[in-house]
């Protein structure tokens, strides 16, 4: 026991320590290039926090299990909009900027949508199964490459944001260590503490929805909340919609191309906790302030998702 908690609390200094190397080399990247910490979130810190989905998701279709992927996407999105965003957003109210409003936040409905409609929408209206085709898959990756391409070539305008000139090599290595320390430090804080749950005789079933749904967020969490208290909630705010539409479009998309995926293991509860947690986070844009995610708006979400894992819990008890 004593050995898994030296790990448990190693790893977790590995999280932190990442979170902050990558936070930092993103903003001097961002600087460098003249871009926004949007951009940079969406991109580089989005598709790196996301790198554990990516391999869980890539490895099951690879083995013949591509349906893992779902379950993966769907719970990683519901925990990244619900409890990372609205516990960044309590610490510090995240701006809102023109393009958020306009272009990001609504993309990350219609992804949702899309996905959603792609994967479900034929067996409700009795014209097929619940099931992601190769074509669907192409289709979500083309989505995405047109997503990314637009963001870059109609961004906002990069802030003016203060620090010290890092150099360009500099910051490409913190970013790296910072993804590493993360990467690995989920890791292994994930296998020390299923270790010791099961130790002190917690379920596999309350393992699976607290533990290892939380592990694999665990860099957007940490990522975020070092954001935060740096006050950079945009770059915050990209990590989460980039995160997000990369589980959707990106992970899927190559999943679905290795192998035809299954939607049936998800229910409507987890369709409209997926759905739901996007628009929660499109209302904020027209309540308190609408240049911003207020904290009230957060404790919301922190709480939606507080009730999403009670009744999960009460379904397998």
């Amino acid at each position: 026991m004593l050995i898994q908690i030296l790990i448990l609390i190693a790893s977790l200094t590995g999280i932190i320590l990442g979170a902050d190397w990558l936070v930092g080399g993103a903003s001097a990247i961002a600087r460098r290039l003249k871009v926004s910490e949007f951009i940079i979130g969406l991109t580089i810190v989005g598709m790196g926090t996301s790198a554990p989905e990516l391999v869980v998701s890539l490895v099951g279709a690879f083995e013949g299990n591509a349906d893992v992927a779902v379950g993966n996407v769907v719970g990683s999105n519901i925990f990244n909009t619900l409890l990372i965003l609205g516990l960044t957003a309590v610490i510090l109210p995240i701006a809102i900027t023109p393009g958020n409003r306009r272009k990001d936040i609504p993309f990350n409905i219609l992804a949702t949508l899309l996905v959603l409609g792609l994967g479900m929408t034929a067996a409700l209206l009795h014209f097929g199964d619940n099931t992601l085709s190769r074509l669907d898959a192409g289709i979500l990756l083309l989505v995405f490459a047109g997503y990314i391409w637009y963001s870059f070539a109609h961004g906002d305008a990069p802030e003016d944001t203060p620090g010290k000139d890092t150099k360009l090599w500099l910051a490409v290595l913190m970013i790296l260590a910072g993804l590493g320390g993360l990467i690995a430090g989920g890791k292994f804080f994930v296998d020390s503490a299923t270790n010791i749950a099961h130790m002190i005789g917690v379920s596999d079933k309350f393992i699976a929805i607290t533990i290892l749904a939380g592990g694999t967020s665990a860099p957007e969490l940490a990522t975020c909340i070092v954001a935060a208290v740096k006050k950079k909630g945009q770059l915050a705010l990209g990590n989460i919609i980039g995160s997000n539409i990369f589980n959707l479009l990106l992970i899927l998309g190559c999943a679905g191309l290795v192998q035809p995926i299954s939607f049936d293991s998800i229910d409507f509860v987890d369709a409209g906790a997926l759905l739901g947690s996007v628009l929660l986070l499109m209302l904020s844009l027209f309540t308190g302030k609408k240049d911003c995610i207020d904290r009230w708006e957060g404790a919301i979400l922190t709480l939606a998702w507080l009730g999403y894992m009670a009744w999960l819990i009460y379904e397998i008890l």
